[in-house]
């Protein structure tokens, strides 16, 4: 079937102005950022570690209190806490104020085992690559 000319030139102008409408309203109204990390990756010599940050804190989840993890913050003070490694060292680390690998190994491994859930051996958490 053969179309006239146009009719192609009404096809093409009308996809122009959809793609030009579509990169507007991309422009226009972006994604917002969640203001929590869904997930967090964390380097170690013993193997990346993806943490489900998201899967901790919703009520659909295991719905954590952030003050269970972020143990020095008030629940009022829950919207100022910040990573990990504000306060626990990435290599430093002492009785006082643990290391961050230290840290979780405590935090987290702790939890898991009280709640029976979660892992617990070091291959279900590190993944080598």
């Amino acid at each position: 079937m053969m179309f006239s000319r146009k009719e192609l030139n009404l096809v093409y102008g009308g996809t122009a102005i959809l793609l030009f409408l579509a990169v507007v309203s991309y422009a226009a109204f972006p994604n917002q950022a969640p203001k929590q990390p869904l997930r967090i990756a964390f380097q170690s010599v013993a193997g990346k570690v993806i943490f489900d940050h998201s899967r901790h804190h919703l009520e659909a989840g295991y719905g954590l209190a952030c003050g269970e993890c972020h143990h020095t913050l008030a629940p009022d003070e829950y919207a100022q806490a910040g990573s990990c490694t504000e306060c626990h060292a990435v290599e430093e680390g002492d009785e006082d104020m643990p290391n961050r690998a230290d840290a979780f190994h405590q935090q987290c491994i702790g939890c898991h085992r009280e709640y029976d859930a979660g892992p617990i051996d070091c291959a279900e958490c590190h993944v080598m690559q």
